[in-house]
């Protein structure tokens, strides 16, 4: 009467024989076949194959315990003593099995994921903070310390702020496609900021006067990359509008920064030159005591005095107001106070280049 097993121990419920709830050989026989399946489980995984097929709602003793209810009353007291004390016995050696391997399980896991205290950590390389991102902090941190204000704007910039309002003629060459990445639709006039400039004119209409901002970020032009170009690269501007400025206050703004960001040794001297928004205008070079190949003078920007259409435009009175303006590239700044020989490996992303600047986090 034993019903047949598959393989691996677990009984087929869809396959067993009910034995008779008054049958107490045939319970009997149900419950060792039960027992062995329990006992020949090897893992979680079988014991509980066998807990379905020896308790489950199709089980054998319990389908035959659903029967009592068929039997004559003066019957259903003796089915119930000799079907009760058989799923009991499954149920506790069920739980007993259980214990066994799940002691088992927990001993393997132990052995299994057992650490060796005694052997090298692997040692996980920390990231760092971009080199031309700490500089622009150290820019932003001098000119904060001079009392200036920190200023930003959109990338994506209007034609107007990016090139009329700084008093660039319709047909300056800088506004065409070869130096300009300009956003379609045309009739849009928009495109990729040329310069931080814009952000100086937002500043003058958003902010009252005295004015003076710091305008670092990111700019995009045409440019073909290699050693020395890149066509998305980042700048810091200022620009300071009150009464009364001149070539001397810019000259002496620069000059502190020259030496904060050099040394003590550092100079500057400012050479006649031509930009649209400023007038006069000069080239900056800088006196870099710590160059390779020895102390010499580096070209480093622009700067000049800001031309009148500039502050017309922005709604300053030029009669009453005058001001200063100046710019500089960060790669090419890090590029020879860092000696750093290839533009593009401050693009590639590799942190090896970082560690040379120190892992500042």
């Amino acid at each position: 009467m034993s019903e047949p097993t598959q393989p691996g121990g677990s009984a087929d419920p869809s396959a067993a024989v009910v034995p008779h709830p008054l049958d107490s050989d045939a319970v009997s026989r149900t419950v060792d076949n039960a027992l062995a399946d329990i006992a020949a489980a090897a893992d979680l995984g079988e014991l509980k194959g066998a807990r379905i097929a020896h308790t489950g709602e199709k089980s054998p003793l319990s389908l035959a315990n659903r029967g009592i209810g068929a039997l004559a009353k003066d019957e259903k007291a003796a089915a119930g003593k000799n079907i009760g004390p058989a799923r009991s016995r499954i149920n506790q050696a069920l739980a007993a099995r259980t214990t066994e391997l799940e002691a088992e399980r927990d001993a393997r896991i132990l052995v299994e994921e057992a650490v060796d205290v005694t052997a090298a950590p692997r040692r996980r390389r920390a990231g760092a903070r971009h080199p031309l991102s700490i500089l622009q902090e150290r820019v932003s941190d001098i000119f904060v310390g001079m009392g200036w204000e920190i200023a930003e704007g959109p990338e994506v910039e209007s034609e107007w702020f990016n090139f009329d309002a700084l008093n660039f003629k319709p047909d300056h060459p800088a506004r065409e496609m070869q130096d300009t990445f300009f956003v379609e639709p045309p009739e849009a006039h928009l495109l990729m900021r040329t310069h931080t400039s814009p952000v100086q004119v937002r500043a003058m209409l958003e902010r009252d006067l005295p004015l003076y901002v710091l305008c670092p970020g990111k700019v995009f032009r045409t440019d073909e990359l290699d050693a020395t170009h890149t066509p998305v690269f980042h700048q810091f501007e200022g620009l300071a509008i009150d009464r009364n400025l001149s070539m001397a206050d810019l000259r002496g703004t620069l000059e502190h920064f020259a030496r904060l960001m050099f040394g003590d040794d550092a100079g500057i001297r400012l050479r006649p030159n031509y930009f649209p928004f400023t007038e006069p205008s000069a080239e900056l070079d800088i006196w870099h005591p710590g160059a390779k190949g020895g102390p010499q003078w580096i070209e480093w920007g622009g700067c000049g005095m800001v031309h009148p259409n500039v502050l017309r435009a922005a709604g300053i009175d030029p009669e009453q107001y005058s001001g200063f303006a100046f710019g500089m590239g960060i790669e090419r700044t890090l590029m020879f106070r860092n000696e750093v020989g290839d533009m593009r490996d401050m693009i590639e992303g590799d942190v090896r280049f970082s560690e040379h600047f120190g892992m500042e986090i």
